[in-house]
């Protein structure tokens, strides 16, 4: 019989849990309600994947966003399992047949807008059919102390309690402050909750601030991009306009960039987003509207372009650098004028939203104060690390000795080297690394993914690769025993990496 150590090895190909998943795990298997608050990069989707598995039932996770839907799902029909969608890029027949097959219990995971949750069909769908756990993804959503409050999210309580047999709850969200924390707990209806809150330290991550007047920061910009060669990345900007001309900019000398907010055609938005997982570019040029729950590990540094209202905003969008554990970058380049912008948001939110006046008048006010955490963040000269993780309640040394204020002399953004740098991986190769047989693995994961029209991540990461190239695997066995190969996969994609391997020697 499985048990979440077989589950994670034989779908996930890991041996192990990563600190705090295994307590979460056994907590949802226990039927208990869970609240963790997990940084980025920690594995969160695991934490619900695998009980989701080992339960009886069919595992229901509500989800912000249409793109971190469809990537979920994508990787985990790659993985063998059973799993699907349901939000409006879906046709009305569509729909239809998704939820007739959920009923013949075709899933195990599903997916799902908040605000399909209340309609009729999935409604009586939920009530017909045995539901064990109910997820909530990017629960800080649900809290108009968060910093991306979606009315939608407070119909999920409503929810559950129309089910037949109340099942296991489970939230997570990657930043959350103590207020935001208990304002889940209380939306939700959590019953004493398993709660879990990992560290935020992220030792991968290069956190880095430069201040520049607002005409110097399109040259620093570009000089950074140029150094970084081929490597992908995401650069924010608190704009439409922004975004626009900064995307506009890059592409005009050559650098292989899209855009993405939310005032684009959802066609446009899902061709770029698409473009960007599947690397055919490098640039992700994007209002905050992109990101969450955006799973391309290999992200190799964020730029903020503007500074963001928070430090919550900041440390979840600069969070999406360096999934894959290797070395990031995460730079904010920040100038007086951004205060001015923020401000200016805030008090247009204030005069305009649709809450009642003390209600807007409060979260003004709430919002101001988070404010004056950033501002103080992207101008101190102390430790950038200890800045932040204070800002989260966690305890650090003063000095990381790894930010560009503990750095010295002072890191400036480099320069671009004489005739621009040449492309190159999005991590290197270690040292003693098989570069031709390196090559040739790259090329059967291209291959591989344009013909299961998959990013090339979802295949094997970067570091599966490596380990492949170091270890030289002769059979299906030996494969298996890598970490992060499981058995679908395996016998999926392991035939071409072992005849890549053998031809290399």
């Amino acid at each position: 019989m499985d048990d979440k150590y077989s589950v994670l090895k034989k779908v996930f190909g890991y041996d192990g849990f990563r600190p705090g998943q295994a307590e979460i795990v056994d907590a949802a298997l226990a039927g208990r309600d869970v609240l963790a608050v997990m940084p980025t990069g920690a594995g969160k989707s695991v934490c619900y994947q695998v009980p989701a598995l080992l339960l009886p039932g069919v595992t229901l996770v509500v989800s912000p966003l249409i793109s971190l839907m469809q990537d979920q799902v994508r990787a985990l029909v790659a993985a063998g399992v059973a799993a699907a969608y349901l939000n409006s890029s879906l046709t009305a027949n569509q729909q239809a047949l998704m939820l007739r097959r959920a009923r013949e219990g075709r899933y195990k995971i599903i997916y799902v807008a908040p605000e399909r949750l209340m309609t009729q069909g999935f409604l009586r769908f939920a009530q017909e059919q045995p539901v064990s756990m109910v997820t909530v993804d990017e629960a800080h959503c649900i809290s108009q102390w968060g910093h991306d409050f979606r009315p939608s999210y407070r119909q999920i309580r409503a929810f559950t309690d129309q089910l037949p047999a109340r099942p296991v709850v489970t939230a997570f969200t990657a930043t959350a402050t103590a207020r935001v924390r208990q304002d889940i707990e209380e939306q939700l209806g959590l019953q004493e909750p398993f709660r879990l809150t990992a560290g935020f330290d992220r030792p991968n991550l290069r956190l880095e601030t430069r201040r520049l007047t607002e005409s110097e920061k399109p040259r620093a910009l570009v000089e950074f991009l140029l150094e970084q060669g081929e490597a992908p990345g995401i650069v924010y900007c608190s704009t439409v306009r922004q975004v626009e001309e900064t995307a506009a900019m890059l592409q005009g000398l050559g650098i292989r960039a899209a855009a993405y907010h939310g005032q684009m055609d959802a066609a446009r938005r899902r061709q770029n987003q698409e473009d960007f997982l599947f690397d055919r570019v490098q640039v992700m040029v994007a209002t905050n509207a992109f990101g969450m729950g955006i799973d391309k590990p290999n992200v190799r540094f964020v730029v903020h372009y503007n500074m963001p209202k928070d430090l919550e905003s900041y440390y979840q969008e600069a969070g999406r650098a360096g999934r894959d554990g290797e070395e990031a970058r995460c730079v904010l380049l920040y100038a007086p004028n951004d205060v001015r912008l923020a401000h200016f948001f805030i008090d247009k939110e204030e005069a305009e939203g649709d809450a009642p006046s003390e209600k807007r008048a409060a979260a003004a006010q709430e919002a101001r104060e988070r404010l004056k955490y950033m501002t103080f963040y992207a101008t101190t000269q102390r430790c950038l690390r200890a800045e932040l993780l204070h800002y989260f309640g966690e305890a650090c040394p003063s000095r990381c000795r790894s930010c560009s204020n503990c750095l010295a002399p002072k890191v400036a953004l480099p320069r671009p080297r004489p005739a621009a740098p040449a492309p190159r991986r999005a991590a290197a190769p270690a040292a003693g690394v098989d570069e031709k047989l390196l090559d040739a693995l790259y090329a059967v994961r291209r291959d591989l993914a344009r013909r299961e029209k998959l990013p090339a991540f979802m295949i094997f990461p970067d570091a599966v690769l490596r380990d492949i190239c170091q270890r030289r695997p002769r059979t299906t066995a030996d494969l298996l025993a890598i970490s992060g190969i499981g058995e679908v996969k395996a016998a999926r994609y392991g035939p071409a990496f072992l005849e890549a391997v053998r031809k290399g020697g």
